[in-house]
């Protein structure tokens, strides 16, 4: 006689968590963006939930974790967005621009996470040294040292030039954000001619001596073949 076999318990109790996950990570944005974050408890959510206090408090200790993996999660998506749009730029252009317009659409989608880093801008700082933040400014580093070695962008300090990058994404997209609707098309175009006229003046300088001609070139990311 066959021995009937019995569901993995592991494997269940894995697929609960993620769904209690994911159920207070939706109830918590459901309230920030009805009363904002400082109004909010994590009593609140507790009791939106009507999932055990015990429960939430194992996944989440407090509400600053909430928040934190809110914005993290929200960081990955738009990571993979900005990526794919750098992937498929063929000028220039398309390689400022496709991006910036990735992350300002994703800005304007996502209002609960920017309204709540609009309350508190150095999070944001400190945000683009963790991982889920942090990679996506390796990989600008990374595209912006492979555009030099082929020539589309001036041999210029990649580190200044991958902070500012960074930096004008997100300080104009907390601006955009403020204006009914989101200019995504105003501030897209603004920054575009930002750095392309940049790199027009930069192509008229000297190669810089500092933390670009310390790294390995080679050593970029390779893009993938158009």
């Amino acid at each position: 006689m066959t021995r009937r076999l019995r569901p993995n318990s592991v494997d269940r109790g894995a697929q609960l968590r993620v769904q209690q996950r994911a159920t207070i990570l939706g109830v918590a944005r459901q309230l920030f963006s009805e009363i904002g974050y400082d109004a909010a408890t994590l009593r609140d959510i507790i009791r939106r939930t009507s999932l055990p206090a015990g429960t939430v408090q194992q996944l989440f200790p407090d509400k600053a974790a909430i928040f934190r993996t809110l914005v993290e999660d929200s960081a990955r998506r738009l990571r993979a967005r900005v990526r794919a749009a750098r992937d498929r730029a063929t000028s220039l252009e398309d390689f400022v621009s496709g991006p910036y317009r990735a992350f300002f659409t994703f800005a304007a989608e996502d209002r609960v996470t920017f309204d709540l880093l609009r309350r508190d801008p150095a999070t944001i700082r400190r945000l683009l040294e963790e991982p889920a933040l942090g990679a996506s400014v390796t990989e600008l580093h990374e595209d912006l040292e492979a555009a030099v070695v082929r020539g589309d962008v001036p041999p210029v300090d990649i580190d200044y030039l991958t902070a500012a990058m960074a930096g004008v994404a997100v300080e104009v997209a907390l601006r955009m954000v403020e204006r009914q609707p989101p200019d995504v098309d105003g501030a897209t175009a603004f920054v575009t001619r930002l750095f392309l006229g940049g790199f027009e003046r930069l192509r008229e300088s000297p190669r810089p001596r500092g933390a670009a001609g310390r790294r390995q070139l080679g050593a970029a990311r390779p893009r993938p073949s158009r």
